[in-house]
């Protein structure tokens, strides 16, 4: 089976060094020998370290019959989508790792693709299988929930902060000398990598059509380390989550920082480590555990797609073979979601503070699960005061009125600050 890639970065190069190098073992696996005889370059004249001719001809290429499967590596959207669209449009297979073309052309791809073999299990949590467990392993559930550490970037800040006692610059700046962040981290910590992930996982487990810009994506700049300290306190972890749930017949979608109890098993995977748990209604909590990036990782999902085709294993792209719904599932709108929140005020500190504060929420349905102030370091009287709450449960439009009315008060010295909990 003939493989051209189309992109030879990070990713690219591992998969021709695994196939190379486990060729045997592979090809036991896939029933066939698997491969790579062209890679698509930008530049021709970057050094690689394998033996793949290289090429940056991507129409001829692209033209070539005797390729039995492509695969995209090349990151982007508009690009990877004409160049997917047209290799579809042929009925060659396709594998991907681009989680940003599916997040917003995945039900597209899929039209196109039909019964045409299309993979892209390393778009989601690089070397974990979750995307096949969803889709095949899963199949027999009505998924209640997803919720899962996708980015082992903002992961890697968090653990810093959480147990090292970094500030949030200097975790990142340690991520970035690690190479765990890129040198411009917004589309990281801002929360857009998870979401993408969320919603290819949500479309196999819900059939929900939703792009980025239609749900919560908050990221992890703000977080500080009084947050850090109110996390400790109350016995919290903090991570960036993304969590899918089914309320009744629609689906909540959101990205944000999250406090998670320090007794469940989300709060215990640290570092760059990815984890994703999957709740079924009939087997009930499964959890994936694994690397979430990095070139090895990746290649291996890549490489199981592969083989899948190898075998003439097909499974739908999106995990349904008929519609799901006779009446397409619906998005829940942001505003309605119903959780817990922790709320930090930094406040003028000065008698009657606490009283305007507590009766601005009961006013507007929120109500007080536990109240903080953080122990003063300066003696300077004239310093803030901060002050920590969390909720019980209450809607996001309601929070989120509260926060505005907050901004709005005198005694309130800088941006009012919440981070979601999940219990």
């Amino acid at each position: 089976m003939n493989v051209a890639i189309l992109g030879v970065g990070t990713v690219g190069e591992q998969v021709v060094k695994i196939l190379e190098t486990n060729q045997k073992l592979i090809s036991a696996r896939a029933g066939k020998e698997i491969r790579p005889v062209i890679g698509v370059v930008r530049n021709t004249l970057k050094k690689r370290d394998i033996k793949m001719p290289i090429t940056d001809d991507m129409e001829t290429v692209l033209k070539r019959d005797d390729i039995d499967v492509y695969v995209e590596l090349m990151g982007g959207i508009d690009r990877p989508y004409r160049i997917v669209s047209e290799i579809l449009k042929r009925k060659k297979p396709v594998v991907t790792a681009n989680k940003a073309l599916l997040a917003y052309h995945r039900y597209e791809l899929e039209s196109l693709a039909g019964k045409t073999p299309f993979g892209y299990e390393a778009s989601v949590a690089g070397g974990i299988p979750v995307i096949k467990s969803l889709r095949e392993g899963l199949s027999a559930n009505n998924i209640r929930s997803i919720t899962g550490i996708m980015n082992g970037t903002c992961n890697y800040i968090l653990t810093s902060m959480m147990k090292g006692g970094s500030g949030f610059d200097d975790a990142l700046k340690k991520a970035q000398e690690l190479g765990y962040a890129e040198a411009d981290p917004a589309f990281d910590i801002g929360g857009f990598d998870a979401a993408h992930k969320l919603l290819i996982l949500a479309s196999i487990a819900y059939g929900v059509n939703a792009k980025p810009e239609e749900i919560i994506v908050e990221g992890i700049e703000r977080i500080n380390k009084a947050d850090i300290f109110f996390a400790n306190d109350f016995d919290y972890t903090i991570k960036l989550l993304g969590i899918a749930k089914k309320v009744n017949e629609e689906v909540e979608l959101r990205v944000h920082p999250t406090l998670v109890l320090k007794d469940k098993m989300l709060s215990n995977v640290d570092g760059v480590m990815n984890a994703i748990s999957v709740v079924g209604d009939a087997v009930g909590e499964t959890m994936f555990y694994g690397a979430g990036a990095g070139g090895s990782a990746t290649a291996s999902a890549v490489i199981s797609d592969l083989v899948d085709i190898a075998r003439d294993i097909n499974s739908p792209m999106l995990g349904y073979k008929s519609p799901l719904e006779t009446t397409p599932i619906k998005l829940i709108n942001p505003n309605d979601i119903c959780t817990k929140y922790y709320i930090r005020l930094n406040v003028q500190d000065k008698l009657g503070v606490l009283a305007k504060i507590t009766n601005l929420m009961s006013e507007n349905n929120l109500s007080i699960d536990s109240f903080l102030q953080k122990p003063r370091i300066s003696a300077d009287t004239q310093s803030p005061a901060t002050l920590f709450f969390t909720t019980h449960m209450a809607y996001e439009k309601d929070v989120s009125r509260v926060l505005g009315l907050l901004k709005e008060q005198e005694f309130i010295k800088s941006e009012p600050f919440m981070i979601r909990i999940e219990e």
